[in-house]
Order: C-alpha cells, then sequence, then structure tokens
C-alpha cells in the first residue's frame, strides 16, 4: 500500500511514517514543517491533490493543536479556529474527490462542548463520517516532540527533569488521563489500515490505554528516572476540567495496547 501521512511531521505523525517503513510499506510525507508549500490551510495545492491521488490510504492526522498550556492560550483564537476549518475544507474536499480510504485522527475532547478544539474535532467526526471513513479517536498520545510550544505534558516533565533538574506542574496534578505511547497508536493505525472495508464504521473507535493516571503519578515516573524535584501548583485543571468519560473498548476487536506507562516514559526519556 502507499500510505499518506497528513502531519507527518506532528507528533504522531513522525512515529507514524518510522513505523510504517518498517513494515516494508510506501509512504508519501505531507506537512508545513518540511517545507511552507505543505500547508493544508493553502487551497488548491497541486502536490497534494498529487499525493492524494495515487494514495491507497490516507491518515488525517494534521491539524493546529498542542498540548494543555498551547489550547488554554489559543483554542478560543481566530486564528486557531480558522486554521482548522481551513485544513479540515481543503483536506476533506481532495478525500471527497477522490473517494479515498482515510482516518480522521479525533480526540476523546470531541465530546466536551465547552472545548473549541474539541468542537472542532466533533465537526471533523461528522464530515469523516459522511463520506464513509473511520473516526478515530487519540487519548493523550505521547512520543518524541520538537515544538516545545505545542509539546505535551509527559515530554514537558522529562525535558525539565534532564535540563533543569526539577519538575514545574501547571496543575496540582490530581487530574487523571489515560496515556498511550506513539508506537502502539502507529501499530493501532496500521492494524485498521489492513483491515479497513471490514471495520464497522458503526464502532466507536478510542485508540488508549484503558488506564488511568494522574499527572502526580507521572511526575513521580520521571522523578524515579532522573531523582528531580516536583514543584505543584494549586490550580486545578482547566483544560478537560477534570473529565473522565470512560472510553469505548470496541478497538480491542481489532488492537490491543501493549505498552505499559512506565515502559513508554522510560523510552521516550532515553531518546531525549
Amino acid at each position: 500500500m502507499r500510505h499518506l501521512v497528513l502531519g507527518s511531521s506532528g507528533q504522531i505523525g513522525a512515529h507514524l511514517i518510522h513505523y510504517l517503513r518498517n513494515q516494508g510499506e510506501e509512504v508519501l510525507e505531507f506537512d508545513i514543517l518540511n517545507e511552507d508549500y505543505q500547508d493544508l490551510r493553502e487551497s488548491n495545492n497541486p502536490l497534494l491533490e498529487s499525493y492524494m491521488e495515487h494514495s491507497d490510504m490516507v491518515y488525517f492526522l494534521a491539524f493546529d493543536v498542542g498540548g494543555a498550556k498551547y489550547l488554554e492560550r489559543y483554542q478560543d483564537s481566530y486564528d486557531f479556529m480558522m486554521n482548522n476549518m481551513r485544513i479540515m475544507t481543503n483536506t476533506f474536499d481532495l478525500l471527497s474527490k477522490y473517494n479515498l480510504p482515510f482516518m480522521f485522527a479525533s480526540s476523546q475532547m470531541s465530546e466536551m462542548s465547552y472545548s473549541t478544539y474539541g468542537v472542532l474535532k466533533s465537526l471533523g467526526e461528522r464530515l469523516t463520517k459522511s463520506l464513509g471513513g473511520l473516526v478515530v479517536r487519540f487519548w493523550n498520545v505521547y512520543g518524541y516532540e520538537t515544538d516545545e510550544e505545542k509539546s505535551h505534558v509527559i515530554t514537558d516533565f522529562i525535558k525539565m527533569a534532564k535540563y533543569e533538574g526539577e519538575i514545574n506542574m501547571r496543575t496540582n496534578g490530581e487530574e487523571s488521563r489515560q496515556f498511550l505511547y506513539a508506537d502502539d497508536a502507529c501499530e493501532c493505525l496500521y492494524k485498521l489500515s489492513q483491515q479497513y472495508p471490514l471495520v464497522s464504521r458503526m464502532k466507536d473507535l478510542h485508540i488508549t490505554s484503558f488506564k488511568w493516571s494522574t499527572i502526580n503519578e507521572v511526575a513521580d515516573i520521571v522523578d524515579v528516572l532522573s531523582s528531580c524535584k516536583i514543584n505543584r501548583a494549586d490550580r486545578e485543571d482547566q483544560t478537560q476540567q477534570n473529565a473522565m468519560n470512560e472510553p469505548s473498548k470496541d478497538i480491542l476487536e481489532y488492537w490491543k495496547p501493549k505498552i505499559k506507562l512506565e515502559e513508554g516514559i522510560t523510552k521516550l526519556y532515553n531518546l531525549y
């Protein structure tokens, strides 16, 4: 198969292209971080149209998004909303034109109507379903990141511990998340691509570890690796407002997570 990864330099995308190539698959990359002309916000892109026309599977991972600190700062801004609207408009237009098999990377936050990011992802889900694509909801996937402004909590903690000797938390750490290492997420996407015609569009495909962990537990794991100081803040989480919606387990028919949180954090720690 020829796989087109939109958002190939992002957190999941970078892991995915590496994973797919290790499986012997042909991969096409498209990301504004590669070249300015690979900007999904710009319409009538001849390179994108050529890639779409000659692809067997498309992974729609591209979005203007980041971790909690990025969302709190930008998700209600005009630019954030319009960037993602333009990305979706241009991409879905071509997916419709060429009637391509594709997966849209959504989030568990798509059910959180108070979140602008969640509302945008919910719209993307509806567009995906209208075209017969697969919606996959990621739950706090973590992996190697290079953009510090958009980085997520585990990356932030590791970098602070390794290079500053202390972790300065943005919250009191009592909020819980379901964390999944990026390699597990990539294996799931690949398995879905191999079974794409057989996967029921009625399934709710939540890609997660199915294990709740607090931010304090994450900090403690990093502390074991680095013997750092942990400074907890007084404020509660504002991004997900302590929501703990339970994920659907439909995905377990096709894939099961393997990498435990301690193992994944250790792997990532050693990459920095």
